[in-house]
């Protein structure tokens, strides 16, 4: 679909649509550079207020993705009239307080009637021209990080199937809940190859996108790759998101899998996920650098998962 369109010429937008990364970026000057993202999804979680929290923390992730300070945002929300204006009033708070957490103020949006909720935000942020951080840079031999786990998907659709244990639940709600920030200026003081956040077509997705738009392939360790409490068993209990299942076939010639791996953890490795982490592509020289970098701005994940290789016949190789 997005072929049909006209691309952009304009020698100052340094990132557009031609490598599906997480966010546009424009020169405005030779020290400043905007950064442009737009992110509305439906509720997945009951709570207003915590469904607020974490769409604003979904939309914000785009700007940290790319190394960038997200500076002011817009609320787009879509609501049906059947239902009281406080539940929307809630999901707006809690939006604004988790884009105040993160430095950002939300100066106004646009709502319409809707048969079902959504709420996002259209985010502006700022980083230096020459600073901006890709999805396309990773080179062979790069060390692949990931900064949160995955799962989220397992347990949110175990939430709706009434499967999920509240401790299980509430934890996929922290870890969707906090901001990739830390990750962001970690990224910026050591000087990373690549990075992009794990969303809807999970670790494996979003992976298959850097190596493609950098040429190269990538190769990963199944056990190295952190996964919630909790997920695995609920994804053998059948809580699995029809988009982790989609993800899961769409790779299907796209990833060697050693046989070793069982569908439980093949799944989870696709699995969509909702303000997940960031993948960032590293030099060795500086993977300890970035370590240290990620674990002094408090990130609680620091998972060093595989590396960067050139391209073979399937993009990405997965090992046990």
């Amino acid at each position: 679909m997005l072929r049909r369109l006209p691309k952009p010429s304009d020698p100052n937008l340094l990132l557009g649509i031609g490598t599906d990364d997480d966010a546009a970026v424009y020169r405005l000057s030779d020290d400043v550079a905007l950064v442009l993202t737009v992110d509305v999804f439906t509720p997945i979680v009951d709570d207003p207020y915590t469904f607020g929290q974490i769409a604003a923390a979904n939309a914000l992730s785009d700007v940290y993705a790319k190394g960038g300070r997200p500076l002011l945002a817009l609320n787009i929300a879509g609501f049906p009239r059947r239902l009281s204006l406080d539940i929307l009033a809630e999901i707006l708070q809690g939006g604004a307080e988790k884009a105040a957490e993160a430095g950002v103020m939300i100066v106004g949006g646009h709502s319409i009637d809707d048969p079902e909720p959504k709420y996002g935000l259209a985010v502006t942020g700022l980083v230096h021209p020459d600073r901006f951080v890709s999805n396309a840079g990773a080179r062979p031999g790069d060390i692949l990080y990931l900064t949160k786990p995955l799962g989220i998907g397992v347990i949110t659709t175990g939430i709706k199937q009434e499967k999920t244990p509240p401790p299980v639940a509430a934890e996929a709600v922290r870890v969707m809940g906090m901001l990739n920030r830390g990750a962001a200026e970690a990224m910026q003081e050591t000087g990373v190859h690549a990075s992009t956040d794990i969303t809807g077509y999970g670790l494996l997705g979003h992976l298959h996108e850097m190596v493609t738009a950098s040429g190269g392939g990538a190769r990963i360790s199944a056990a190295a790759v952190p996964v919630l409490h909790g997920a695995r068993e609920l994804a053998a209990q059948g809580a699995i998101a029809g988009g982790t299942a989609r993800n899961l076939e769409w790779l299907a010639d796209k990833v060697r899998w050693a046989p070793e791996i069982d569908e439980i953890t093949r799944l989870l490795l696709a699995d969509a996920q909702t303000s997940g982490g960031l993948l960032i592509a590293v030099a060795p020289s500086r993977a300890e650098m970035l370590e240290r970098a990620l674990r002094f701005r408090g990130v609680e994940t620091v998972a060093r998962i595989g590396d960067v290789n050139p391209r073979g016949d399937r993009p990405i190789e997965l090992l046990p």
